[in-house]
């Protein structure tokens, strides 16, 4: 499976990231370590979108905890950058594609990281994946 994550990353990354305590929706508890991810720059903190493709060096889920009810799940996870973006997909290329029940794999982007915008890691669908491939070499 593949996964993506926006974060408050500054600049295009290069060699290895840490996330410690990421959020995690729509399936994004399962990172592995292995997993392809996509890192998006978090425009909420002065990014722009799609930046880098990575595979999942570590991963480890955080307990929860005790005495809180309703928790969203949280992982540490590493991430060993393998290539820049060639061209940008972020938050304004996505805006449009906001019928969310039309299968493409714009919209479950823009359904998964901007239609409720906190930063997370999110599971993605093998049509997605192959979408987001197309923007690296």
């Amino acid at each position: 499976m593949a996964f993506a994550i926006k974060a408050a990353i500054k600049e295009t990354p290069a060699g290895v990231l840490v996330f410690p305590a990421q959020k995690t929706m729509y399936g994004g508890k399962r990172i592995a370590e292995g997993d392809a991810i996509f890192l998006f720059a978090s425009e909420n903190s002065g990014g722009h979108g799609l930046i880098a493709k990575g595979v999942v060096a570590a991963a480890a889920a955080l307990p929860r905890k005790p005495g809180v009810e309703r928790q969203t799940p949280r992982v540490d996870v590493t991430i060993e950058v393998i290539a820049p973006v060639l061209r940008s997909l972020g938050r304004r290329e996505l805006k449009s594609f906001d019928r969310w029940d039309d299968g493409r794999p714009e919209t479950e982007l823009n359904f998964k990281f901007y239609r409720q915008a906190t930063d997370k890691i999110v599971g993605v669908t093998n049509g997605a994946a192959a979408f987001l491939d197309s923007f690296f070499l």
